[in-house]
């Protein structure tokens, strides 16, 4: 069955333009509440962001599953790997996110976890989004849901996020700065980095409702590198507007991503015999890390984009550690899902054991340029259709080639936007820019 609302991450678009409105999301918590209702399950988490229409999508939602008979509890801000924390401690059946992560403001959406914390399966959104063609009904009076506000919940998460590490690792005498991204860790991530010892200063740290991810958290690393180096600080971590991605800027400026990150962990992993198999990143994981992991012995695999295909094939081969070079990164030995603090935390808790800073400690991994050009789409073009022409796969062939295995070519469709994403990678001696150009225009060439 095709999917009319939910995406790989949920149900995500512009507050006030459909399916991001009041209405459908009092249908959405009712269709939902029906869905668990019948497989006898009645008990619910909302957790949100610091966006405004938090507010009205919360109270929404609320209102929906308590007319179809489920009982809400209400998390407040709350980063979303800690709604999928606690809707496993507090055995609830169903975790609902309010947020669209790294999205400006005007934009929101709504994301699910189990009672597992993993993301909900295909088969119960497909009974939901089922259920919304249904006519919206209310249960009798006296089996409407309650509402409840859990008032510990940031505290319950903070030493959830602190046991991630060993209770020996003290951070006293290391200098971090945090940029929270305006976002739900504001409240969150000082808490946890300076009762482990640090000393924590912040930028990101006073959301207003308007102002997440606006020019500060981790797609935003600029403002990270400035303090870092200005404040003299050892390392600095951002997070994203929900607390899911993490990136880190090291001692000099300079910025740590995903892939550097999942290569630390890894390694660390891999030498203690904790490893627990292999990894697995995405199509977007830059070469220089695969080479890596095949000079260490460690298995790798790669994933379509999204972390819902990571954690997919983290599950089929029994694995703990993968990730995205944006600094999604699943931890699997501690977390069900990625988990931006969390992350975090292993690489400062490597950086204490072994006493070196970041930049000593990623010294031998080696990542290759990559090149990405996005090539618009002319009204009318099927990006699928052009990705199989004959003309086309044979440029991508000779590209491939040329790189032989120092390199490799990716081709896909965005899945957001009208473009064809052309990707070229290889040792510095090839020129990816100018292969990445070669591509992009004979998919031009094919649209004339």
């Amino acid at each position: 069955m095709s999917r009319r609302y939910f995406g790989t991450d949920g149900i995500r678009g512009t507050v006030g333009e459909f399916p991001i409105t009041p209405d459908f999301m009092l249908k959405l918590g009712w269709a939902t509440g029906r869905v668990l209702a019948r497989q006898g399950r009645t008990k619910v988490l909302i957790g949100k962001d610091t966006r405004i229409s938090g507010y009205l999508f919360e109270s929404a939602l609320e209102a929906g599953l308590s007319a179809a008979g489920v009982d809400v509890s209400l998390l407040g801000p709350m980063p979303t790997p800690g709604i999928a924390y606690l809707t496993r401690t507090f055995r609830a059946d169903a975790g609902i996110v309010i947020s669209a992560s790294h999205n400006p403001f005007a934009d929101n959406g709504i994301k699910f976890f189990s009672a597992e914390g993993v993301k909900l399966d295909d088969a119960i959104e497909a009974r939901i989004e089922a259920e919304l063609d249904e006519p919206l009904t209310t249960v009798a009076a006296a089996e409407l849901g309650k509402a409840v506000r859990i008032n510990d919940a940031p505290g319950r998460y903070i030493e959830f996020c602190k046991s991630t590490i060993p209770d020996r690792v003290s951070l006293h005498g290391m200098k971090i700065v945090l940029d929270c991204a305006h976002g739900a860790t504001y409240h969150i991530a000082p808490s946890v980095f300076r009762e482990l010892g640090a000393e924590v200063s912040l930028i990101g740290a006073e959301p207003d409702g308007l102002n997440i991810n606006r020019e500060v958290g981790s797609t935003h690393p600029a403002a990270l590198r400035a303090a870092v180096i200005q404040r003299g600080a050892d390392l600095g971590i951002a997070f994203d507007g929900d607390g899911d991605r993490v990136l880190l800027v090291d001692a000099d400026g300079r910025e740590v991503d995903g892939d550097d990150i999942l290569y630390l962990i890894a390694r660390d992993r891999h030498e203690r015999g904790e490893l627990g198999g292999g990894v697995v990143g995405t199509l977007m994981t830059n070469f220089g890390l695969e080479l890596a992991f095949a000079r260490l012995g460690i298995p790798f695999e790669r994933a379509k984009v999204g972390d819902r295909y990571v954690m997919e094939r983290l599950a089929a081969n029994g694995w703990q550690l993968g990730g995205e070079s944006s600094g999604h990164l699943v931890c699997g030995h501690v977390q069900t899902t990625g988990d931006g603090i969390v992350a975090a935390l292993q690489a400062v808790a490597i950086m204490v054991r072994e006493g070196q800073s970041l930049a000593r400690l990623l010294a031998d991994l080696e990542k290759v340029p990559q090149a990405l050009v996005n090539v618009r789409l002319t009204p009318g073009s099927n990006a699928k259709s052009l990705m199989a022409t004959p003309a086309l796969q044979e440029a991508v062939a000779a590209v491939e080639a040329e790189l032989g295995d120092e390199g490799r070519v990716l081709l896909r469709p965005s899945g957001t936007e009208p473009l064809i994403r052309v990707m070229v990678e290889g040792r510095a001696h090839f020129d990816v820019e100018a292969l990445a150009e070669r591509i992009a225009a004979d998919v031009r060439a094919q649209m004339a």
